[in-house]
């Protein structure tokens, strides 16, 4: 049975629903929204309803709109089912001008693309609101139509904060992984086909090898808040393990996380980050895992430890830094910080 909810419940949705959709809102917007829509179950009912009606406001002309509005507030008994949407309808109107750009969607928006500079991060807000951080060197494309919000990152690493919407699913493709939002807060990272996945808010619905998200194929599943889901394409296989919000979103804070990456994933992570590339030469060297922190302004003290982890020589010369085999009793020359 639907839920009665109250006016009060009903209004604050509305407003919700309005200051998710501000470009120049406060980056704790998303996380005070959460807080509120965990703190009833009603609540986040409520925004879903709000949501629905803001669609539909959206599709309408000026003097359709308020006609409608009108003749939806005097629906009949029983009154206490309608006067809280009414009221939300009423609340909408009130701040609906400053949204008529966003809710007047074409059936399919044309496709816009973002990209950051090597180590440079990057903030974006999505036609629907939806905040995301791009990570250093990543390439992101946004196919955004009314019943449904898809976004592709080409490489790179995304953090995003997603305004939930169940009539327009918000869907992040990745190499052969499709993942969808179900309330939620998550980092996609791309190397490749390799995909990782953290959940650091609510939960996602997972598929591989381009499967719909929620969909009973093998491969599919569902991670919650904690979890990081790592998808390797030799073997189209998804693992689970856990992971801290902290350690999810490290690369904001200038530090690259790995737990147990090939070392050809890891070298390809810093180059988004490093002045220099680097290469491996010897490709079996890029199977070796590593396990660590990188701090994005010490990658020149990080490739002079290297021959003390793994036996390999670092060289360098004015454009990269190269990674080889080391011969045995070789010494490694190390890197001049530059």
């Amino acid at each position: 049975m639907t839920k009665i909810l109250d006016e009060k419940t009903m209004c604050a949705a509305a407003e919700w629903w309005t200051r998710l959709r501000d470009p120049n809102g406060a980056a704790k917007t998303m996380d005070q929204w959460l807080e509120w829509t965990q703190a009833d179950e009603c609540n986040l009912e409520a925004f879903e309803r709000v949501t629905e009606l803001g669609n539909r406001l959206g599709c309408l002309d000026d003097v359709t709109r308020r006609q409608w509005a009108n003749e939806f507030a005097r629906r009949p008994a029983p009154r206490q089912r309608w006067l809280p949407l009414a009221a939300a309808a009423s609340a909408l109107l009130a701040l609906f001008g400053s949204y008529l750009a966003w809710s007047h969607l074409e059936a399919v928006e044309a496709p816009r693309d973002y990209a950051s500079a090597v180590a440079q991060n990057r903030s974006i807000t999505l036609p629907d609101g939806s905040k995301v951080v791009l990570g250093g060197a990543s390439t992101l494309t946004t196919r955004f139509s009314r019943g449904e919000r898809r976004v592709e990152l080409g490489g790179g690493e995304a953090f995003f904060q997603v305004v939930h919407n169940t009539q327009r699913p918000f869907i992040v493709s990745a190499g052969n992984v499709s993942i969808r939002d179900v309330g939620t807060a998550f980092d996609v990272r791309r190397t490749g086909q390799r995909v990782t996945i953290a959940i650091t808010q609510g939960r996602v619905q997972i598929a591989d090898d381009g499967g719909a998200p929620g969909s009973t194929a093998t491969g599919s599943l569902e991670a919650v808040a904690g979890q990081l889901v790592s998808y390797d394409p030799a073997t189209s296989a998804m693992s689970i393990s856990s992971i801290t919000p902290a350690q999810a979103t490290a690369w904001r804070d200038d530090r690259l996380e790995f737990i147990n990456e090939p070392l050809g994933v890891v070298v390809a992570n810093v180059n988004r980050y490093s002045a220099r590339p680097v290469h491996i030469a010897d490709a079996n060297l890029e199977a070796l895992t590593f396990t660590g922190t990188i701090k994005t302004g010490a990658i020149d003290s990080w490739l002079g430890a290297l021959p003390q982890i793994f036996p390999l020589r670092v060289s360098e010369d004015a454009s990269q830094v190269t990674l080889s085999h080391a011969e045995p009793g070789q010494k490694a020359p190390l890197p001049t910080s530059q």
